[in-house]
């Protein structure tokens, strides 16, 4: 058995995907074996202060030593350790790459807006759209959101925008890129007919979760925001406690909302369709690129 590891660093939270691969007639696909998620926040650090502080630096290393631990337990032979937008902030992210390195023996690659928005499309969900229909790709998170246009199963453009749900609530977002992210997307969805959207990140699945809707399905624009005036009209403690949500999700809920539901009036865009993948399953995704699709491995 393959096994494959895909370490994701973001601005809320950190993540470690164990995956099984396996080879079949078409090429291979993978199976999600242990997925772990530590809510490190170490946006708050980064978008506020530019620099990560020792506690979390502390509480970082921990974590990476205690997923080396585990990718040796489980007989991880290739990985992939990314670290995005609050990584990208810090001054102090090269000295704490070393420090990974020295602590954990893992290395770690602080990637670019660019780079990060490519990884998220490795999922290649086009291959299951409608190529009737042309898509809004975005993927939120808590620093930063990934967007790309899809045409007859293609991606046209894509692009990162520092707006996130950390930043959000760390009143660090910045008008002049939601005015920057506005024009882009009107820029390159205008002239599209049948556009539909594709909305990945913890926060987005969540919200489908919470609606009801079937596996498949789209998620209507109008049950979003339903859902969003029913969070938002209830405080943090009553979204920990009525609707069962992590006190790490029950904030940054409210800005993923915010930041989704803008992007659909701004398109015009009537459903999302929610797949059950992110950042981590890219990274696996890119892995098997890279080294299975061009080898013999059988």
């Amino acid at each position: 058995m393959l096994r494959y590891a895909a370490i994701d660093i973001g601005s809320n939270a950190v993540r470690l995907l164990i995956a099984d691969i396996s080879k079949h007639d078409e090429g291979f696909n993978f199976k999600k074996n242990t997925l772990i998620r530590v809510p490190l926040r170490l946006g708050d650090d980064a978008f506020l202060n530019h620099h990560i502080s020792a506690k979390k630096v502390d509480d970082l290393l921990k974590t990476m030593s205690a997923f080396k631990n585990l990718m040796d337990v489980y007989g991880v032979t290739k990985y992939l350790a990314c670290a995005t937008s609050a990584m990208r902030e810090a001054k102090n992210g090269a000295e704490i790459i070393k420090q990974v390195k020295k602590h954990a023996d893992l290395d770690l690659e602080i990637i670019e807006g660019q780079r990060e928005a490519n990884i998220i499309y490795s999922n290649h969900i086009e291959e299951n759209l409608d190529i009737k229909k042309s898509y809004l790709y975005i993927d939120v998170g808590g620093g930063s959101t990934e967007l790309s246009v899809f045409v007859n199963r293609e991606p046209i453009a894509s692009k990162s925008f520092d707006i996130g749900t950390i930043r959000i609530l760390d009143n660090q977002d910045k008008e002049e890129t939601w005015e920057e992210m506005k024009n882009w997307v009107k820029d390159h969805t205008r002239d599209l007919k049948n556009l539909a959207g594709i909305g990945t990140g913890g926060n987005i699945n969540k919200l489908f979760r919470m609606s009801e809707e079937k596996d498949g399905m789209p998620l209507p624009y109008l049950k979003l925001k339903t859902l969003f005036n029913n969070l938002n009209s209830h405080s943090l403690k009553e979204r920990i406690t009525i609707f069962g949500l992590n006190p790490d999700r029950a904030d940054v809920i409210i800005p993923a909302c915010e930041i989704f539901i803008t992007l659909l009036k701004w398109t015009g865009i009537k459903q999302i369709y929610v797949p059950k993948v992110g950042m981590v399953d890219g990274i696996i995704n890119l892995l098997i690129e890279e080294n299975l699709t061009h080898s013999t491995y059988a």
